[in-house]
């Protein structure tokens, strides 16, 4: 039997913030993981501004490690098949990563003991501990392991009712020559109902490519019609040996999964954190698990709901509620019109919405 103070089922950013936080304290920590690593992510890779210092970590050092970072210091935007509206920046203002060697790097960073290959298929309490796979003992388990995490389904005790985003990427290498695909200028493209968009992001010698949507329905149709604007506009084709990839996420805000349990919490995709608007996941990962590390820290050996509700009310602050517009074909095309604006796709679209900073860069 594998006993510990803490299992941190799953190995993203946020299982390996939270891990590293806890060994740190003096923690005895294993995260469990179904995936060998590196492995990888649906997911277009990019990094708000504060990531870094919320992982307190130097991009220098990671790029020193020899793993991808790529600046990036503008946006094309626009709506799938019609003009592109370019917006640049004095500085970098955000980063492409890819994710097999992101999460790889925070796990190890994270120097805990890791299992690997290691499916969560039971888990039961008894006596204030976690039996887990009947082969791992813990005092707290956070579940960290994305939208189908087996702790939130235990945490949640049914089905989920919550309409996720779907989404579906591809990532491979760039041919030589192609330079419509700037590496500082990612391009969002959103779909004619604004109600998902798709993405094309250079990372070095890579190019990821992907659309996430709310509504599944016709997702297949909605896919082919952005894959089929971005080889036209970009000259961007993915080679027959590279395979489309799907994932889903919740990006409602607050309230769509239960945060903590007896002896449980959960971060990340797990707690269905991404950003509404953006449907960005990498940040609220990584301040989940800082927050979770920091709840479990502070609670001094209780792990009641009453000893981790500060966590909850933190993750609720950070992530209120989204309301869902009731006249969407007319806010649809009150947005199209405002996507044609440089000042709106600045100020709102990307400074506020995705890169978060509220006006910070210039």
């Amino acid at each position: 039997m594998i006993r510990c103070d803490a299992l941190v089922v799953g190995g993203g950013p946020a299982g390996s913030t939270c891990a590293r936080i806890l060994r740190n304290a003096g923690w005895t920590v294993v995260v469990a993981d179904r995936a060998r690593f590196p492995r990888d992510k649906v997911c277009a890779g990019w990094l708000t501004p504060d990531v870094f210092s919320l992982l307190e970590l130097d991009p220098a050092e990671y790029r020193a490690a020899g793993a991808t970072l790529q600046e990036i210091t503008g946006f094309q935007t626009g709506v799938i098949g019609g003009s592109l509206v370019e917006t640049r920046y004095s500085a970098t203002v955000s980063y492409a990563v890819r994710r097999c060697e992101f999460d790889t790097f925070l796990l190890r960073r994270a120097r805990v003991r890791v299992l690997e290959e290691t499916p969560v298929v039971s888990l039961r309490r008894r006596a204030g501990v976690w039996i887990v796979n009947d082969a791992i003992e813990a005092g707290v388990i956070v579940g960290a392991g994305g939208h189908f995490c087996p702790v939130a389904r235990q945490l949640r005790g049914g089905p989920d009712t919550t309409h996720p985003v779907v989404a579906r990427e591809v990532e491979f290498r760039l041919p030589r020559g192609n330079e419509r695909v700037a590496p500082d200028t990612p391009q969002l493209l959103f779909s004619t109902d604004l109600r998902g968009y798709g993405w094309c992001v250079r990372k070095g010698d890579y190019v990821n490519v992907g659309l996430g949507h709310r509504d599944s329905r016709h997702f297949n149709r909605r896919l082919s019609e952005f894959h089929d604007f971005v080889g036209r506009a970009l000259q961007v084709r993915h080679p027959p040996d590279a395979h489309w990839r799907g994932h889903a996420y919740l990006a409602s805000g607050a309230g769509a999964r239960p945060f903590i349990g007896d002896g449980v919490l959960l971060a990340g995709d797990a707690a269905g954190l991404a950003y509404p608007r953006s449907g960005e996941g990498i940040r609220p990962a990584i301040e989940s698990g800082r927050l979770a590390a920091d709840a479990l820290i502070a609670a001094e050996g209780r792990y009641g709901i009453e000893d981790l509700r500060p966590y909850a009310d933190a993750l609720r602050r950070r992530h209120p509620p989204v309301a869902v517009a009731r006249h969407r074909a007319a806010a649809a095309f009150v947005g199209r019109q405002l996507l044609g604006s440089a000042f709106f796709t600045r100020h709102f679209l990307l400074d506020r919405w995705f890169l978060q900073t509220h006006g910070r860069h210039r």
